[in-house]
C-alpha cells in the first residue's frame, strides 16, 4: 500500500487532514487491467509470442502501472480535497434539526 508522508517537505501542509482512502484502487486496477488484457491479446494475435515474452513483458509493466497510478491518483484526489476544502462529516452535521 502506498502512504503518504505526514507533511508536505516544502510548504509543511498536513496530509493528515485528507481522507482518500482506497477508493480510486479497485477502479484504478479494473482500468489498468483492461488495457494490459487488450494489449497481450494483440501483441498475441499479432506476432504470436512464446508465453515467457508475455510473462518477461506484461507482468512488470502491470505491477508497475499499479503502483505509479496508485500514487497518481491518490495525490489527485488529495489535491481535489484540498482545492475544494473538502472536510469529513461530522456527526452533528448527519443530524436532521
Amino acid at each position: 500500500m502506498t502512504q503518504f508522508a505526514d507533511k508536505c517537505r516544502s510548504c509543511r501542509l498536513d496530509y493528515g487532514q485528507f481522507n482518500v482512502g482506497d477508493g480510486p484502487a479497485a477502479f484504478l486496477t479494473l482500468i489498468i487491467g483492461a488495457v494490459i488484457v487488450g494489449l497481450a491479446l494483440w501483441l498475441d494475435a499479432a506476432w504470436r509470442p512464446p508465453l515467457w515474452v508475455h510473462a518477461i513483458l506484461w507482468l512488470p509493466l502491470t505491477a508497475g502501472s499499479v503502483v505509479w497510478g496508485l500514487r497518481a491518483a491518490k495525490a489527485w484526489l488529495i489535491d481535489a480535497e484540498f482545492r475544494r476544502k473538502a472536510v469529513e462529516a461530522q456527526a452533528k452535521d448527519l443530524r436532521s434539526e
